[in-house]
């Protein structure tokens, strides 16, 4: 099926006298008729659900759209896109291991990878995803166990070149983590390219509303563990807190998902809610529509702001002048995402100025929702720093990062017009 099909119809299947619409199974437990039933499942013998906080069939439907979407082979929710990055890492991760990432991730990920992950024993190496094969390679280390980007980066809305990096991943032996957030496998599928794990913020484009905090991952199924079992004894050697079961023999391609879902779930506990998991899928059923208007929107944005006189740059892939225009092109075709950042002449103040003027566009900390946001980092989430720490970190002094919405582009257009006139 098309995505749009699979946004709509993936999933949940109702049989006879089922409901049409997708429920809510808004409880913590199910109920079994034999201690012999309830054994089997906790010795991962049968499939089947027994507690919420490991599964929950509302959330395993919409896991199994979001799979279906990317082109994977399983998938699980969690809590929320840090959680979901988090997982996907620790998974197969150990104190002692090592990560490299890319110096361009949602600034949360990086503090959870660089600082917080590094409190645990895992330590990384950050690099450009822009540096040449050499400095990649040189990066390498023999406890490497996985490379961490972001399709199109928030908020610097770099590009990734995701074949070239799968590629220089699997020479070294590990797989390629994509965080596919503002893409969303409507315009991206990093598995296409070589990429082996995806995660997602599904608090942004996925639930598309601004109601529901949540995360995903998806597993391509593609990478094979037991050619580095030394490397991945996780799945490849025997789970004692499960009689010794070895993932990757009873689970096969399934493994990497099972061992996230009945180790580190039952463990940590990051489970979406089932009500979230409810309004994620009412999201989902609307996705490609709202990808591309957002896409359009935006488009039309940076094209109408990089003629202004007041605007000093604009950075949209979109854009035949941007430095990522081509990759853009080769892995998102249809268009990139509805964000895009640009900086005045004015500098810093200008673009603090221009925040108490807008009447559409509200400020907020959040993107990628039906409504038209806007976030100067320098005088909020950032402003702690000087303008050297700025440029530092790669966030400019004067950098407005704006959320294309839903609205119709006349009226975002016209609110950019009236707040660019009053300063």
């Amino acid at each position: 099926m098309r995505k749009e099909t699979i946004c709509v119809q993936a999933g949940w299947q109702p049989k006879k006298g089922e409901p049409r619409v997708l429920p809510i199974y808004q409880s913590t437990t199910f109920k079994y008729e034999t201690s012999e039933q309830m054994g089997k499942l906790f010795d991962l013998e049968e499939s089947g659900y027994f507690y919420t906080r490991l599964q929950n069939p509302t959330n395993d439907c919409v896991a199994a759209k979001i799979c279906e979407l990317e082109g994977g082979v399983a998938a699980m929710l969690t809590s929320s896109g840090q959680a979901a990055n988090y997982y996907a890492i620790f998974n197969i991760c150990e104190t002692g291991d090592h990560v490299i990432l890319s110096s361009t991730v949602y600034g949360g990920t990086f503090n959870l990878v660089a600082v917080t992950m590094k409190k645990m024993g895992i330590e990384c190496t950050v690099i450009n995803p822009d540096a040449p094969d050499e400095e990649f390679d040189a990066a390498f280390r023999d406890n490497t166990k996985c490379v961490l980007a972001e399709t199109v980066a928030n908020p610097a809305l770099v590009v990734l070149d995701i074949e070239r990096i799968a590629k220089i991943a699997h020479r070294h032996g590990v797989p390629l983590i994509v965080d596919n957030t503002f893409a969303t496998p409507i315009n991206c599928n990093p598995f296409q390219w070589g990429a082996d794990i995806v995660t997602h913020s599904t608090t942004k484009y996925m639930d598309g509303h601004a109601m529901t905090v949540g995360g995903a991952i998806v597993d391509s199924g593609n990478f094979d563990w037991t050619r580095y079992p030394d490397k991945y004894p996780g799945l490849c050697k025997p789970d004692e807190s499960y009689h010794g079961v070895v993932y990757t023999e009873r689970f096969q391609k399934g493994a990497y998902i099972t061992k996230a879902t009945v180790q580190l779930m039952r463990d940590l506990g990051s489970i979406q809610s089932p009500q979230n998991a409810f309004l994620l899928n009412v999201g989902l059923e609307t996705l490609p529509l709202r990808m591309e208007r957002h896409c359009a929107n935006a488009q039309a944005v940076a094209e109408y702001l990089e003629k202004h006189p007041k605007v000093a740059w604009v950075n949209y892939p979109g854009l035949k002048g941007n430095k990522y225009h081509e990759l853009a092109k080769k892995y998102m075709p249809n268009g990139s995402c509805g964000v895009i950042s640009f900086g005045l002449k004015g500098g810093r103040k200008a673009a603090s100025d221009m925040m108490d003027h807008f009447k559409l566009a509200a400020i907020v900390t959040h993107v990628a929702d039906a409504r038209t946001c806007v976030l100067h980092p320098a005088s909020h989430t950032h402003r702690q720093m000087t303008d050297e720490q700025l440029l530092e970190a790669g966030v400019a002094p004067d950098l407005i990062r704006f959320s294309v919405g839903l609205e119709h582009i006349e009226d975002i257009i016209a609110d950019l017009e009236q707040a660019l006139a009053c300063i």
